[in-house]
C-alpha cells in the first residue's frame, strides 16, 4: 500500500522532511542557547558589586571595555580640552542634553567625559564651564555608543559643537588628536564650583595660578544650572531585554516549524494511502481517485489488477456495406 512512497516525486518531499526537521530543531537549540547565555550574563551582572563600592583604577588597565569592565570606577589625569553637547537626551523622563569634556590625557588621547546632565535644549542652556589646569576624574566607565544605543540621534546634520552619538568614530572627526574607545560618567557633581565635579581634583600647584581663572568662569556661571550626574548604562546584552525574549520567541518558532512539517508529511501519506486502498477496493475508479503528489493511483491499480490498463480503442466509424450496383 505504501509503495507510492518510492516514486520520484515523494523521493523529493521525503527528503525535504528529513532535511527540514533537523535545521528547525538544530536553530531552535540555537535560540535557546542565546537565551541561557543572556540570562547567565544578567545574573554575573547582578552578582557584580554596585560601582560605588569599588575601587577606582587607571583608566588604561580596563581598557578594551568588555561586560566585566563595563561600570567599573577609572581614573584619568589630563586637561580638559574641547566640550560638546549630545542633545536628546532623557534623565528622570525630562528632556535635556549632556555635557562632553575631551580631557586630553599625558598619551595625547583624549577620553571623553560625560560632566553631567542639563534640562533644556543644547545651545539655548547656559552650561557650566570645565575646569581648568590638570585635573584627575574619576567615573564609571562606558563603552562607545553606536546606532542602537537608546537616545542616539544618528541622523546628522547637528550644530557645530554638538554631537549624535559618544564614541572616538564620531568625535575623532572633530579634534585634531586620537580618542579613546570608551567615555566615562562623573557620578559626583558639586553644584556650588558651577558644575565641575568633585571627582575632578585640580593638582595643587597649578590650583593659585588659575584661581582668577576659576573666579572668573564661576562668576559668568551663576546663572547656569547645576549639571547632574548621568547614571552608567548596563553593558548591552547583559540584561533581560526585548532581544532576550525575541531569541525565546524564534526558539518556539522553530520548533512549531518542524512539528508542522512533519503533521504535513503525515496528512499527506494517510491521504495517498487512503486513496490507494479505495481503488484497490473498487469504491472508486482510477480516474475518479483524487490528484496526489506522485503516481500512486496508476501504480495502485496497476497492482490491485495485476494487468495495465489497454489502450483506447479507436472510434467506431459507420460505413455502409458495399453492395454489388446493377445495370
Amino acid at each position: 500500500m505504501y509503495r507510492f512512497l518510492l516514486t520520484p516525486r515523494w523521493w523529493g518531499i521525503n527528503l525535504f522532511v528529513v532535511l527540514a526537521i533537523p535545521f528547525c530543531v538544530f536553530m531552535g537549540t540555537w535560540q535557546l542557547g542565546r537565551f541561557e547565555d543572556r540570562v547567565q550574563t544578567h545574573e554575573a551582572a547582578d552578582k557584580q558589586p554596585a560601582p560605588g563600592t569599588r575601587a577606582a583604577e587607571p583608566l588604561d588597565d580596563l581598557l578594551p571595555v568588555d561586560t566585566v569592565t563595563s561600570g567599573r570606577p577609572a581614573t584619568a589625569t589630563g586637561r580638559y580640552a574641547d566640550q560638546f553637547l549630545v542633545p536628546g537626551r532623557k534623565l528622570d523622563d525630562r528632556d535635556g542634553f549632556y555635557v562632553v569634556g575631551m580631557l586630553r590625557t599625558d598619551s595625547g588621547k583624549a577620553l571623553p567625559v560625560v560632566r553631567g546632565w542639563l534640562p533644556g535644549k543644547a545651545g539655548h542652556t547656559s552650561v557650566p564651564p570645565a575646569p581648568t589646569g590638570n585635573v584627575t576624574v574619576t567615573g564609571d566607565l562606558q563603552a562607545s555608543e553606536n546606532s542602537g544605543t537608546a537616545g542616539v540621534d544618528a541622523k546628522g546634520g547637528l550644530p557645530d559643537g554638538q554631537v549624535g552619538m559618544i564614541s572616538a568614530a564620531s568625535l575623532v572627526n572633530l579634534v585634531p588628536y586620537d580618542v579613546y574607545d570608551a567615555w566615562v560618567t562623573l557620578q559626583q557633581t558639586d553644584a556650588r564650583s558651577g558644575g565641575t565635579s568633585s571627582a575632578e581634583t585640580t593638582d595643587s600647584a597649578e590650583a593659585t595660578d588659575s584661581a582668577d581663572r576659576t573666579d572668573a568662569a564661576a562668576g559668568a556661571a551663576k546663572g547656569a544650572a547645576a549639571l547632574r550626574p548621568v547614571p552608567a548604562a548596563a553593558a548591552q546584552g547583559t540584561g533581560l531585554d526585548l532581544k532576550a525574549f525575541q531569541n525565546l520567541g524564534y526558539l518556539c518558532e522553530w520548533f512549531v516549524f518542524a512539528a508542522f512539517v512533519l503533521f504535513m508529511w503525515f496528512r499527506l501519506v494517510r491521504r495517498e494511502a487512503e486513496a490507494v486502498r479505495d481503488v484497490r477496493l473498487g469504491l472508486v475508479t482510477a480516474t475518479d481517485a483524487p490528484p496526489s503528489p506522485g503516481t500512486a493511483t496508476e501504480t495502485a491499480t496497476g497492482t490491485a489488477t495485476g494487468t495495465t490498463p489497454a489502450p483506447a480503442s479507436a472510434p467506431a466509424t459507420d460505413k455502409a456495406p458495399d453492395t454489388p450496383t446493377g445495370p
